[in-house]
């Protein structure tokens, strides 16, 4: 069982930077892909972005692309969201998730992390 926690939300107006981790414990996060959603109120929830289990395969949704950079380091275990010139639509709650399968889609990923908010004001 993988257990994940995020940390680094908070408020931020626009135009700023924040920088999200996602720790796991309980198993090697080596053996998994990763990725952050997101989700805004009213809003289902969608995909940041992806890396693969090497960290040499990345992806990036349209709206984030250029702007947000996702990392991972296993031998800390932990994912990384860099994010800048953040917008005021970028306010979401972020997750980080885990599964077998390098994938954009949300069924792909089996663990789940319980997320942080990130909230930009114009």
């Amino acid at each position: 069982q993988v257990q994940l926690v995020e940390s680094g939300g908070g408020l931020v107006q626009a135009g700023g930077s924040l920088r999200l981790s996602c720790v796991g414990s309980g198993h090697t996060l080596r053996n998994y892909a990763l990725a952050w959603f997101r989700q805004a109120p009213g809003k289902s929830r969608e995909l940041v972005g992806a890396i693969s289990w090497l960290g040499g395969d990345r992806y990036y949704a349209p709206s984030v692309n250029g702007r947000f950079t996702i990392s991972r380091n296993n031998t800390e275990n932990t994912m990384y969201l860099q994010m800048n010139s953040l917008k005021p639509e970028d306010t979401a709650v972020y997750c980080c998730a885990a599964g077998s399968r390098y994938s954009s889609r949300v069924n792909d990923y089996n663990y789940w992390g319980q997320g942080t908010q990130v909230t930009v004001s114009s």
